[in-house]
């Protein structure tokens, strides 16, 4: 017979498990375009805040940790216990939550189904364009007239819904002080990264100081590139015609099939597991990539029951510079995936991507993964032309002399996201006006412009109440991804195509989120936070980056090639909306064929 605590364990992972699920569906449902779930999603977000908030459930943990005998019962009570109790809130607060939560429905609606676009610089007609699409206008067309349009269209877009921003804002503070908080912010990296806010903004304050010499840089090129300091300017004229450039070797109808070629090459199992997903832009649909896991990895009766993952992104087919970009979400979101897919631990409780788990801690996985993809031994090796030519080691070259300027500054955009979060809830009595010229005044503090732009309020995170003021967690991620690169380059020389740097994340990602961040950090890298791997190699030199580059190469040469079949261990599904594009039914290589003509012929 079942001891009552494992009798209280098997109850709670049951009944979590069903409400996570019930919401996560409805969530990617909505996210994806349809918003007649939304009040459906809201009820189910609803009814899990109540089981996570239930103080009866916390007080059922507290006294089955009294009378529990054996340690490992213990520890996964104690895990119970932790989440139950960064969970716990007052029926008043519960309320506020219900309220915010229809708000952001509500804006999330508007924003997907807005009729964005731009107005034509020389037939003053409205061209409709998404928002996405704009932002690639911006960094790629070689028109200044082009570019500026469609930046003071995305200016408009930006304070769209200011007015519910403003009143989100209020009710998430109203929330955090009810549970004892000086505001959101402050509640939110407590809750989640065990910080206080003086001790995040204590490294970013340091970072920004230690590199705002760059900023000086930016001044001398533009005496040679008049404009550039222009926001619809900086962006291509610093990197638009590398972006042409490098196009032709990152085609994404090509994408699906490097990524899966990757990932099985650093040695990526899935556990077992089903991915979908769905990767191209359209009306209606959320305009930023994520993932999320509506089947959390659980165990019954002792066998382990692999999860599912939903992971999304906004490719515009055949624009300048999207094959990258959706290469970047099947790395990034695929790290995601990979992550909470390869957990171990019995509880689903630390089993998701919400608190206890650490979103700095998450993000290292993804941005691990990311990084690897922008580094130039990935580059030698996956980076080819139609006509099977590599990504040339010349145009590393020339992108690094003109780019390297930028380097120290690399940070400063998750800086300013986090920071402009962090002023906008410590600010009492916050209108409208205050929130535009906040934001405005941080855009001019964090990057070289000769303009302010509202820019951050186009962010989507700072919408959701998941990823507000949380950006910071990309930051921490940051410093940790440069860390743990540091640790595998030292030990094995190399890191893509190595089997051994995947089984040491797996090793971590088994952990899920029963232990914090920092804790995590060590056992993954030997030694505690800091930002000196980051710094060292933000701040280095174009002779030094490029002298490593060409040793990298050099000892990637005698790493054979990966030859194949694709074996990821998860059945994967394309598909766009609710319609199905290609499967893995019968291989990887299939559906990735299937994939890339239906991609050609829609």
């Amino acid at each position: 017979m079942p001891t009552k605590p494992q009798q209280l364990l098997n109850r709670l992972n049951t009944e979590y498990l069903k409400l996570h699920k019930t919401y996560e569906d409805y969530f990617w449902t909505s996210y994806m375009g349809d918003s007649s779930v939304d009040t459906k999603k809201n009820a189910a977000e609803s009814k899990r805040d109540e089981f996570r908030a239930d103080p009866k459930n916390l007080q059922l943990v507290q006294d089955a940790i009294e009378h529990s005998t054996g340690a490992e019962e213990k520890r996964r009570l104690n895990l119970w216990a932790t989440f139950f109790t960064a969970y716990q809130s007052p029926k008043k607060a519960l309320a506020v939550k219900n309220k915010i939560s229809k708000i952001e429905s509500s804006i999330l609606k508007k924003r997907s189904n807005a009729n964005d676009g731009y107005i034509d610089p020389y037939s003053k007609k409205f061209v409709k364009c998404s928002a996405v699409k704009m932002r690639s206008i911006i960094s790629t067309n070689a028109d200044e007239k082009m570019r500026k349009a469609c930046f003071q269209a995305r200016e408009k877009i930006a304070v769209a819904n200011l007015d519910q921003y403003v009143e989100v804002v209020g009710l998430r503070n109203e929330y955090a002080k009810l549970l004892g908080y000086t505001d959101f912010y402050d509640y939110k990296v407590q809750r989640e990264d065990g910080m206080t806010k003086t001790e995040l903004f204590g490294i970013f304050d340091t970072i920004y100081e230690k590199t705002k010499y760059a900023r000086e840089g930016i001044k001398k090129l533009e005496e040679t590139l008049p404009g550039l300091r222009k926001p619809w300017n900086f962006n291509y004229m610093m990197a638009g015609d590398f972006t042409k450039e490098e196009d032709q070797y990152f085609q994404f109808d090509e994408a699906l099939e490097r990524w899966g070629k990757s990932f099985s090459a650093l040695g990526v199992d899935f556990r077992g597991s089903t991915i979908q997903l769905d990767l191209l832009d359209r009306k209606g649909k959320y305009s930023n990539g994520f993932c999320h896991w509506p089947d959390l990895v659980s165990f019954k009766n002792g066998k382990r029951i692999a999860g599912s993952s939903n992971f999304t992104c906004n490719v515009v087919f055949g624009q300048v510079g999207s094959g990258y970009n959706g290469l970047v979400t099947l790395f990034h979101e695929g790290g995601h995936s990979a992550h909470m897919l390869n957990i171990e631990e019995q509880d689903v409780c630390v089993n998701h991507e919400y608190s206890p788990m650490s979103m700095s801690w998450a993000e290292t996985q993804s941005m691990f993964m990311d990084t690897m993809l922008s580094s130039v031994e990935w580059k030698y090796r996956y980076a080819k032309n139609a006509e099977g030519e590599v990504y040339p080691l010349s145009l590393f070259e020339r992108k690094l002399k003109k780019l390297n300027v930028l380097s120290p500054l690399s940070l400063n955009y998750i800086i300013w996201v986090a920071s402009f979060e962090r002023e906008i809830y410590e600010t009492k009595k916050l209108t409208a006006k205050k929130v535009k010229d906040m934001a405005r005044a941080s855009y001019l503090r964090y990057f070289e412009r000769s303009e302010a732009a509202l820019e951050v309020l186009n962010v989507p995170h700072i919408y959701s109440w998941e990823s507000s003021a949380s950006y910071h967690g990309y930051g921490l991620a940051e410093l940790a991804v440069d860390q743990w690169r540091d640790y595998f380059y030292k030990k094995y020389e190399y890191i893509v195509d190595n089997k051994a740097v995947g089984d040491e994340m797996k090793k971590v990602w088994a952990l899920g989120a029963s232990k914090t961040f920092n804790e995590l950090v060590v056992l993954a890298t030997g030694k505690k936070l800091t930002a000196d791997a980051w710094l060292k190699n933000s701040t280095a030199s174009v002779k030094a980056v490029l002298t490593k580059a060409k040793a990298k190469i050099e000892r990637l040469k005698s790493v054979p090639e990966f030859a194949g079949p694709v074996q990821l261990n998860a059945k994967i599904k394309m598909v766009s909306g609710k319609k199905t594009v290609a499967e893995n039914k019968k291989n990887f290589e299939t559906m990735c064929a299937d994939y890339k003509k239906w991609l050609r012929n829609s």
